[in-house]
């Protein structure tokens, strides 16, 4: 009803829902914080926060339930991350950043790292959007397979086979086995 109620502009229903799920976001920011170099600026009260900003300026998406509401929520707090490493990473090229293991981009989420993990992503989703939001849903919004298959409109089958083609490739693109696309 809040969704609704928001997605048709009632941003009073924004904060209430964030009130009401404040703690599960605040949670989701600590689990990408604790990921991050220690003595990282951003806290996770801040990253909700900002995420929290971005949803009041964002034009109101149409979110169908709970979980597609912590994909955008996810897939913001991706964004800002992201944007913070990049922003620290101005003068360095792709071609000068190490080669990355995707299980070292995703748990360690160093700037350069999470840098590269985002560009793979972006030529993943290039190539297939829905394996690439299969990623950000399983890996950045700790969603389970059936929530991921709720959002995604898929069955959790397709989610998983998409899980498993989708990490194999990102490792490949992150070892630099495939050709640059």
């Amino acid at each position: 009803m809040l969704l609704r109620s928001w997605s048709e502009g009632d941003q009073g229903a924004l904060e209430e829902l964030t009130r009401l799920v404040y703690d599960d976001l605040h949670r989701l920011a600590r689990r990408y914080m604790a990921q991050e170099r220690p003595g990282h600026t951003l806290q996770a009260t801040a990253l909700v926060h900002e995420a929290y900003v971005r949803l009041l300026e964002s034009s109101h998406p149409s979110l169908h339930d709970r979980a597609h509401f912590f994909a955008v929520c996810a897939r913001m707090m991706r964004r800002i991350l992201v944007d913070w490493a990049r922003s620290r990473q101005t003068s360095k090229r792709r071609a000068s950043l190490p080669e990355v293991a995707l299980e070292a981009a995703t748990l360690t989420h160093r700037s350069s790292d999470l840098i590269a993990v985002d560009d793979a992503l972006t030529a993943l989703a290039a190539i297939d959007p829905r394996k690439s939001q299969v990623v950000e849903l399983r890996f950045f919004g700790g969603l389970s397979w059936k929530e991921s298959a709720e959002v995604l409109k898929v069955s959790e089958d397709t989610v998983q086979r998409d899980w498993k083609f989708a990490k194999s490739w990102l490792r490949k693109e992150l070892s630099g086995e495939m050709p640059a696309q």
